[in-house]
């Protein structure tokens, strides 16, 4: 996926929030496979739900920050 407003293909916070927010499948796909190379990145998801955990319609960021949170445990 290219990132809006980004020239690059690293998982910055602003490439995560975009993945999670507006990504597909295979994008998905692709940030868990970075993850299983980079643990860091769970911390990096983390703070992105964070942001957006409240809000009720934001099932995405729920998801992820369940997933971030079991991979950490």
């Amino acid at each position: 996926m290219q990132h809006r407003h980004l020239n690059h293909q690293n998982f910055t916070l602003a490439a995560i929030d975009d993945v999670i927010g507006r990504g597909q499948r295979q994008d998905w796909s692709a940030l868990r496979r970075a993850v299983t190379d980079d643990r860091q990145l769970l911390e990096k998801i983390l703070r992105v739900c964070r942001a957006h955990i409240q809000d009720p319609y934001a099932q995405r960021y729920y998801l992820w920050n369940l997933y971030a949170k079991q991979q950490l445990a």
